[in-house]
């Protein structure tokens, strides 16, 4: 198991809360981050440009880590050029598992996203074949954040490939909104979350195509702490999610409404809010359940 772990990104609203929880966990933490530290939990903090590959290498071997948690991407399309943003999303991941692979790191998980899919930033209603959706799910994406998430994945699979000088476990982790009390209040729990009230809200398009789903901070920790700690060999892709979506209308009657050339391989009347992703691949590799509902602050 690792004792020291790196995380890239430490200064970033995820990237505090897994530093925080590793630290509540007994972990030793660097912050690789560019810029000034903004955090106060990790126990070293290393100034690195994560789309330098010898940075990345010379900040990596200093901290003496035994795994590596990338975040360090940009975390939306809309404040840089798509160049840019590609860029982030795919050099900065090659860079982490090149110099993990080199300098002996046997685990990497890095931050993809619901966008791999198709589904977030894209002006087009998400392409869906049936739901719920999991890891077998065709990736449709256009917009350059999303090609950039397809992308990262896509070469963890070929560093995965290689028979020496490659970490061992390679997680993809497909983050959705990640969300704390304080937002989930604000965005869930005093809005009018019915079908209707999110069109009048202005975000129905956005929300509609990544099927309302969201994750809580607590739960999106725990999954990352468990794929530092699995045993697998080789890449894993995996989808995150919260145990049901950000909707007031049952998941039966959104799936009909509007996903209705979509097959529905589930019985959402079991549960009337499930999510529409199926995280029991989670389950299954980690151990990993989400427990955090929004309706729980209502």
């Amino acid at each position: 198991m690792a004792d020291i772990v790196a995380v890239t990104g430490g200064n970033g609203r995820i990237g505090r809360g897994v530093l925080a929880h590793l630290n509540d966990e007994n972990y030793r933490t660097v912050n690789l981050s560019r810029g000034k530290r903004a955090e106060d939990r990790s126990n070293n903090y290393l100034t690195t440009d994560l789309l330098d590959a010898g940075e990345v290498y010379g900040s990596l071997a200093k901290s003496d880590a035994d795994a590596v948690v990338h975040l360090g991407m940009l975390p939306t399309p809309d404040v840089t050029p798509g160049y840019r943003t590609y860029e982030s999303n795919v050099m900065s991941s090659y860079h982490i598992l090149e110099a993990a692979g080199e300098l002996g790191i046997e685990t990497v998980t890095l931050a993809s996203s619901f966008s791999a899919m198709g589904g977030g930033y894209e002006p087009e209603p998400v392409t869906l074949d049936y739901l719920p959706v999991d890891e077998d799910h065709r990736l449709t994406p256009s917009n350059p954040y999303g090609m950039g998430k397809q992308v990262l994945e896509i070469a963890a699979d070929g560093v995965a490939r290689r028979p020496t000088d490659r970490p061992r476990m390679i997680t993809s982790l497909r983050f959705p909104w990640v969300v704390d009390d304080e937002l989930a209040r604000d965005r869930f729990v005093e809005a009018d979350r019915t079908i209707s009230g999110i069109e009048a809200s202005g975000t129905f398009h956005s929300q509609r195509n990544t099927l309302f789903t969201y994750v809580h901070m607590s739960d999106a920790v725990k999954l990352v702490q468990r794929t530092i700690e699995a045993s697998f060999d080789g890449h894993e892709r995996v989808w995150m999610s919260a145990p049901d979506t950000s909707a007031e209308t049952p998941s039966q009657k959104l799936a009909t409404e509007l996903y209705p050339d979509t097959e529905v391989r589930a019985d959402f009347t079991e549960s009337a809010y499930a999510a529409l992703i199926d995280t029991s691949k989670a389950e299954q590799l980690f151990d990993w359940e989400p427990t955090w509902s929004w309706r729980q602050l209502a």
